[in-house]
Order: structure tokens, then C-alpha cells, then sequence
């Protein structure tokens, strides 16, 4: 009974009382708000792509890394896209557990999927880059291995709300789990400098400055903005298909309870 009212507020929207506490966070006006915004997002991002994906090909070869360098165009950004999204993560995590939020668990529960698609590509793209730059594959230094613990931080995460049947637990569970895993964050930022690795220090942020011609730069920053642009699409999308699927949930519940009543 206690999920069936829970569940039922992404039908019914709040009095009025409760409207000025909510606001925008209430799902219906989320819903209607997402809807005519989403195809000028797809848009977007699809003249970002081709934008990007133009400056990248036409951008230079590295003097000692050849075309091999562009792969970085992929790969960074989807670097970058993979910690954001765990980040973001952590927040729904807080307002999930300390201000319940009412799309909380939802941002957090769709973001997961995109974030370790994200840090898949990051890996894969890493691990074709660092054969012809470090003649393998693969080594076990910090930067790498601390990718590899979020990607299957990601898998557990989806795993718990692919498991626990109740949302309310999965949400608390998935959020407690996202909050560990925040520790991670820093140490993939600064492993590089922590720690002696192969994986080359930061180059674009940094105070100093960037430490890259503007020539790659500049395609490697529309690729940055493209992939954001991906992800906010896909994250929007998500959110709103998951928000349709607990009302759908929802009126079942409803039915079923109404049926077992008569």
C-alpha cells in the first residue's frame, strides 16, 4: 500500500499547498516542460556531431603519435561524460536520502545506464590509444584501474535496481552505493599526480593552462560540448520514459488492488 501511494504522486500532482515546495520537480510539470524541449535537443546534438566530427578529421597529426591522437576526441569526452554523470549521481543520491526529492531516484536510477555506457567507450578508446602509445593494451596503473572500478560501480548500481522489486529500497540502496562510489571521483582526477603511472598528467585543465595546440583543442572541446549535449538528450529522455512507466506500473497496481477488492 505504502508503494502504490508513493508511486501514485508521479500521477497526481501536488495541491496547492505543496506546489511552491515542488515546483518544477513535480513530474507532470517535468513531463510537459521535457516534451517540446527534447527534439530541439536531438537536434542539436546531431549539428554538434557533425560539426565535431568534422573539426576532428580535419584536425592535424601528432608529430609523434600520428592520426593515433585522434582517438582523444572520443575519448576524453567520454571520460569526462562518465565521472559527470556519477557526480550527478551523487546528488540525485543526496536528495534521494536527505530531501527526497520526487525525481531524485529517478535521475539517479536513468543516469547510471548513460554513465557506464560513457565509461565503456572511455576504456575501449583508452585501450586502442595505449597499443601503438604504450605497445599494449593494458596496464594495471592507478588512472585505469580507478576507470575500471566506476564501470563496475555502474554495473552494481544497475544491478541493484535491476534486483531489489521495491523502488523505494532500490532507490535508498542505489543511492548509499553512489555515495561510496563518489570516493572514487577524486582519485581518478588526481591518481596521475598521486601516484607514479604511464597515463599522461592533465592537459587541458590546468593552471597554467592548456597544454595542447588549438588545433586539437578547439575540436576537442566542440567534441566536449557534443557528448554533454548527447547526454543531457539521453538523460531528459530517459527520465521521461521511466516516469511514464511507473504511472503505467502504477495503474496496474491500481487495477489489480481495485479487482482484488470486488
Amino acid at each position: 500500500m505504502t508503494e502504490g501511494r508513493r508511486l501514485h504522486d508521479t500521477i497526481t500532482p501536488p495541491n496547492k499547498a505543496a506546489m511552491p515546495r515542488s515546483g518544477l520537480a513535480n513530474p507532470s510539470r517535468f513531463l510537459a516542460i521535457v516534451e517540446p524541449v527534447l527534439p530541439w535537443l536531438a537536434a542539436a546534438t546531431a549539428l554538434a556531431f557533425a560539426l565535431g566530427l568534422n573539426q576532428a578529421l580535419g584536425a592535424p597529426d601528432d608529430y609523434q603519435q600520428g592520426a593515433t591522437v585522434k582517438i582523444m576526441f572520443l575519448h576524453v569526452p567520454s571520460a569526462w561524460l562518465g565521472m559527470f554523470c556519477w557526480a550527478l549521481m551523487s546528488v540525485a543520491a543526496l536528495g534521494t536520502l536527505v530531501w527526497r526529492h520526487p525525481l531524485a531516484d529517478v535521475a539517479g536510477k536513468t543516469a547510471a545506464p548513460i554513465g557506464a555506457a560513457f565509461t565503456l567507450i572511455c576504456l575501449v578508446t583508452g585501450s586502442l590509444w595505449g597499443r601503438p602509445t604504450w605497445g599494449t593494451y593494458w596496464v594495471w596503473d592507478a588512472r585505469l584501474t580507478s576507470v575500471l572500478v566506476l564501470f563496475l560501480m555502474y554495473l552494481g548500481v544497475i544491478a541493484l535496481w535491476r534486483t531489489v522489486e521495491d523502488p523505494s529500497r532500490a532507490a535508498r540502496a542505489a543511492a548509499v552505493l553512489t555515495l561510496v562510489g563518489a570516493v572514487n571521483l577524486p582519485i581518478i582526477k588526481f591518481s596521475v599526480d598521486w601516484w607514479n603511472t604511464l597515463h599522461q598528467p592533465a592537459s587541458v585543465f590546468r593552471l597554467e593552462g592548456p597544454a595542447i595546440h588549438p588545433a586539437i583543442l578547439t575540436p576537442l572541446i566542440v567534441m566536449a560540448i557534443t557528448f554533454t549535449l548527447l547526454f543531457v538528450t539521453l538523460h531528459l529522455a530517459a527520465m521521461r520514459n521511466e516516469i511514464l512507466r511507473r504511472r503505467v506500473r502504477t495503474l496496474m497496481l491500481m487495477q489489480a488492488q481495485t479487482a482484488g477488492e470486488t
